[in-house]
């Protein structure tokens, strides 16, 4: 289950990439708020990769268009869509199906908070989210960006977008592992135009892939610098974890800034380090010799 939002192109590119990769069975989407505007964003991307999964909303009356320009120039005008269910019982019906289905959050978590409040007799086997974060009293020299040098705290627009849904996820004895693919890694990797050149050569591409590609490209004619890749490798720990090294952690909140301290029992585990070349074989599916 993916529950994702449509202000940053991240979540689409996600979309993507889960929607016909060859490790992930994709069961159900879900949309904060989940306007007509977003839900016609997403049923374009299902339909252009031929994949039929139903797409939840939280707030399908939401004033707010809740779409980038980027979405638009990149797919043309289109069509507002009706939610297929409200989220969080699309959440929960799909859960029920499979106790062992996997969530990834992409987006401020008021689907899960909403799931964990209404359906108390849901339990989440495994949730994996983009957002917290890792700092240098957790991270290994080596592993450390230059940009968050000396921190321990940070900002996290995902989990400060709900903050009673981040604290209420983080604490359920109702998630059974939480796994969070933080900014200490997210922030060190882009799609720049030496990676859009390199993805171009790879000839075995999944159609979900080729489409984030197809968006880069109009994306790149806009801001060359690239776009970092959040979401897509918070995918990542979806069908390969191994990409990353983790660890067991209790995550702290003060004055608006996410951190973590390393702990024990808490079934809570965060990114302290990539192996980004096994990521971006595991996300377009070939070997890393393949890609040069």
């Amino acid at each position: 289950m993916f529950d994702m939002e449509t202000r940053d192109p991240d979540d689409a590119l996600t979309l993507c990439l889960l929607a016909s990769h060859p490790a992930v069975e994709l069961r159900a989407v879900t949309v904060t708020p989940g306007t007509p505007a977003q839900l016609g964003v997403v049923g374009a991307l299902l339909e252009r990769l031929a994949v039929a999964v139903p797409v939840g909303a939280r707030a399908p009356d939401s004033p707010a268009d809740a779409v980038s320009p980027f979405h638009r120039d990149w797919l043309g005008a289109l069509a507002g869509r009706a939610p297929d269910a409200v989220a969080h019982e699309l959440l929960a019906a799909t859960i029920a199906r499979d106790p062992a289905t996997v969530l990834l959050t992409g987006a401020p978590l008021h689907n899960l908070r909403l799931l964990l409040r209404h359906h108390p007799g849901v339990a989440l086997a495994r949730w994996i989210a983009q957002g917290g974060f890792a700092g240098d009293d957790l991270v290994e020299p080596a592993a450390r960006l230059p940009k968050f040098a000396g921190r321990t705290t940070c900002e996290s627009f995902n989990f400060g977008g709900d903050k009673a849904g981040t604290h209420a996820a983080l604490g359920s004895p109702r998630i059974a592992r939480r796994e969070l693919v933080s900014k200490n890694v997210t922030h060190g990797v882009a799609w720049d135009a030496a990676l859009h050149a390199r993805v171009a050569a790879v000839a075995t591409l999944t159609p979900g892939v080729r489409l984030m590609w197809e968006a880069m490209d109009v994306y790149l004619r806009q801001r060359p610098e690239g776009k970092l890749l959040h979401d897509p490798l918070a995918a990542c720990a979806v069908f390969a974890p191994e990409v990353f090294a983790w660890r067991e952690v209790e995550v702290t909140y003060a004055a608006g800034q996410w951190g973590a301290v390393a702990a024990s029992g808490t079934n809570t585990f965060i990114t302290v380090g990539l192996d980004w070349p096994r990521a971006l074989a595991a996300m377009v599916g070939v070997a890393p010799p393949a890609l040069g």
